[in-house]
């Protein structure tokens, strides 16, 4: 049977600081640095990589919407359609669109974009962003347009630009591009510049009205759903033929599949600075184990088990890596702190949606980062255990 208090107090012995062999301390206290930076540099790098993945996805689910429901039949989507889908899934919201591509000039700067025509009173419901652009202009030829577009042409509220449409219209004896003056309701800004540049919106009798749309029958159905991922198989299965509809998710697939594949690869190149801290609780096990050689001899010849000296180096080298796992922790659990309460780094708004630097460490990665640390402080304190059990204590005795 082990002692529990004898392995108790050699193991406080041990934990002491050596005079004699001071490198031998030296080791198990950078031991235990690298593993607490290892674990505090995983914790802020996940968490990073976490809070840029969520920003980029609540930016992209406002311009892109969570579904997008799109035809090859002129006649599929109408109103009648949208009501039977407001009825079978009442937790829904639905705002159908026109859309075609543009030529936007003012004060002699053209730029090209895509305009839809939707219901304002809808399109508001599902997306956050132009809800807080739409002024209070009540002409039907009202236009709001992205933040970059409105800079780069220096058009602002109430200004009128002139949009030029693909569709001729009769003059004299010729055709020329329709084109019609629309007001500046507002400018959003949803703090991805491709958007902000590439992207208009007016209003459903506008496209009535200039492109002969018929009233009711739509290009697309832009829809919010609070589950998109389980709720785009039942929303297929009650869509007319020649009807697909699309996730945030597939539009941007390939962008978000190299966003989970570098989280990946970081996780791994990062935990081999914890696996290189583990190397220096084995050197420092087996610089103890070597210098202590006669104490272990002589405490297997007055009855120390081999299982108790396994034990005592094993939980010597558990307590230096778990100290290192809690005071890594605590130390990322303030440097997450500090980075979302404070501006101390500061990343460019056009690139990743926001200015403050954005971090959410997620239970499981937090979890992943503790097991897998966890493993490697116990595999890299068995070898250490196993080589001062097997001492021979004749062999070191008679060499003493």
């Amino acid at each position: 049977m082990s002692n529990p208090k004898f392995i108790n107090s050699i193991i406080k012995h041990y934990l002491k600081y050596d005079r004699d062999n001071p490198f031998i301390s030296i080791s198990a206290i950078l031991a235990f640095l690298g593993i607490t930076a290892g674990v505090m540099v995983l914790m802020l790098a996940m968490g990073i990589m976490n809070g840029t993945q969520k920003e980029f996805i609540k930016r992209l689910t406002a311009m892109n919407y969570p579904l997008t429901v799109e035809s090859f039949n002129e006649n599929a989507l109408d109103d009648n359609l949208i009501i039977y889908l407001e009825k079978e899934f009442p937790k829904m919201r639905f705002s159908p669109y026109y859309t075609t591509q543009v030529i936007t000039k003012y004060d002699g700067v053209v730029q090209g974009n895509m305009l839809y025509g939707v219901d304002f009173e809808r399109e508001k419901e599902i997306n956050e962003i132009v809800a807080k652009a739409i002024g209070d202009t009540k002409s039907k030829f009202k236009i709001i347009i992205g933040k970059t577009l409105s800079l780069d042409m220096n058009i602002y509220t109430n200004d009128k630009l002139t949009l030029y449409f693909s569709q001729q219209q009769a003059v004299g004896f010729g055709t020329m591009p329709l084109q019609k003056r629309f007001k500046v309701d507002g400018v959003f800004d949803s703090g991805l510049q491709s958007y902000d540049k590439a992207i208009s919106y007016t209003t459903l009798e506008a496209f009535e009205k200039l492109l002969k749309k018929q009233k009711g029958l739509y290009d697309g159905i832009h829809i919010y759903s609070p589950n998109p991922m389980k709720d785009i198989d039942k929303l297929s299965q009650l869509l007319p033929q020649d009807t697909t509809v699309q996730g945030w998710w597939q539009q941007n697939g390939n962008f978000f599949s190299a966003m989970e594949m570098e989280k990946k690869a970081l996780f791994l190149v990062l935990l081999l600075i914890i696996l290189v801290a583990s190397l220096n609780i084995i050197s420092s096990l087996l610089m103890i184990i070597m210098s202590r050689r006669s104490e272990i001899a002589l405490m297997m010849t007055l009855g120390a088990s081999s299982k108790e000296i396994k034990s005592i180096f094993f939980r010597l080298g558990s307590i230096i890596g778990f100290a290192g796992i809690i005071a890594g922790t605590i130390f990322g659990t303030i440097g997450i702190w500090l980075l979302r309460n404070f501006d101390i780094i500061s990343v460019p708004a056009d690139v990743y949606g926001t200015n403050r630097l954005p971090i959410d460490l997620t239970i499981s990665d937090f979890m992943f980062i503790i097991i897998g640390t966890t493993i490697i402080v116990l595999v890299s304190s068995i070898y250490p255990a196993i080589k001062a059990s097997k001492t021979d204590p004749l062999k070191v005795l008679r060499n003493e």
